[in-house]
């Protein structure tokens, strides 16, 4: 059955900008009650607004337990809480051999530590309640590496199969577990990387849209574009050989090494010096 977003009460993570900001829109909207975590909820704050007292933001650090138990009781009045969206997530690039420890640390602490942390507050609720639908946000190069971004594909293949393992362990229980995987999306965490041949980069909004729709009837696996997941599947299935003749002749195979340095430089200063 397709469920009704209207009525919902939704956790959105990284809310601020972005894929986040364009997904608590797109629920506002609709009529859902949303809590934004984000570490700038001031920021957060100038899209909740326009929504009244059943949108409201607040400090979250994914990365900290405590963090999600302060947050869960500052927004606690709109609850319980029906989904869970982990979409935090930061994409540092870069050679791995350059990558500073506290880089690589902060990656998974984010995009790893962060889902698992929110499952961990969140999930129980919604057993208890015998309900619930948590949507995981990684990528697609969360089933295919890319070179100069080591770290982030490896925490985004983590992603994957956390969503995976905890699918097989909540779903007896009542709950759905989504894991939404987009290829490049035009935001500020994609500044100035290029679109494989083929692959047109996406919007923060196409992404929401689909996040949407899988709330509205659970999935397992989603990829945006939807039509990349069956040729992705199929390349897979190939000898490892044919894998990377195909990756070299789209592009793919070092999309993230022609990123643009000076079109991502904001971002990564940004991101790195939240690392520190």
């Amino acid at each position: 059955m397709t469920r009704q977003i209207s009525g919902m009460s939704i956790i959105v993570t990284g809310g601020a900008r972005g894929i986040g900001k364009a997904t608590v829109e797109r629920f506002a909207r609709q009529g859902a009650s949303v809590a934004v975590g984000d570490l700038d909820p001031e920021l957060a704050a100038e899209t909740t607004g326009a929504y009244g007292d059943r949108v409201v933001a607040a400090r979250l650090d994914v990365t900290a337990p405590a963090s999600w138990r302060e947050f869960l009781a500052e927004v606690a009045h709109l609850g319980p809480w029906d989904v869970l969206v982990n979409n935090a997530g930061i994409m540092p690039l870069g050679s791995v051999l350059k990558e500073p420890d506290e880089v690589t640390r902060a990656i998974f602490d984010v995009n790893v530590h962060g889902p698992i942390n929110g499952t961990k507050a969140v999930a129980p609720g919604m057993v208890e309640r015998g309900h619930g639908h948590i949507v995981n946000v990684a990528s697609a190069v969360g089933r295919l590496a890319v070179a100069d971004g080591a770290s982030y594909s490896a925490s985004k293949f983590a992603v994957v199969g956390f969503s995976e393992a905890t699918r097989a362990e909540l779903g007896p229980l009542g709950i759905d577990v989504s894991v939404v995987l987009p290829t490049v999306v035009q935001t500020e965490l994609s500044a100035g990387v290029p679109a494989a041949k083929g692959v047109p980069p996406v919007t923060a909004d196409d992404v929401a849209t689909v996040i949407e729709s899988v709330v509205r009837k659970p999935r397992a696996e989603v990829w945006v574009p939807r039509w990349v997941q069956g040729p992705t599947k199929t390349i897979q299935a190939l000898p490892r050989r044919v894998q990377d003749a195909l990756a070299r002749m789209n592009g793919a195979a070092d999309v993230l090494h022609k990123a643009d340095p000076a079109a991502r430089a904001a971002y990564e200063e940004r991101a790195r010096r939240n690392a520190e």
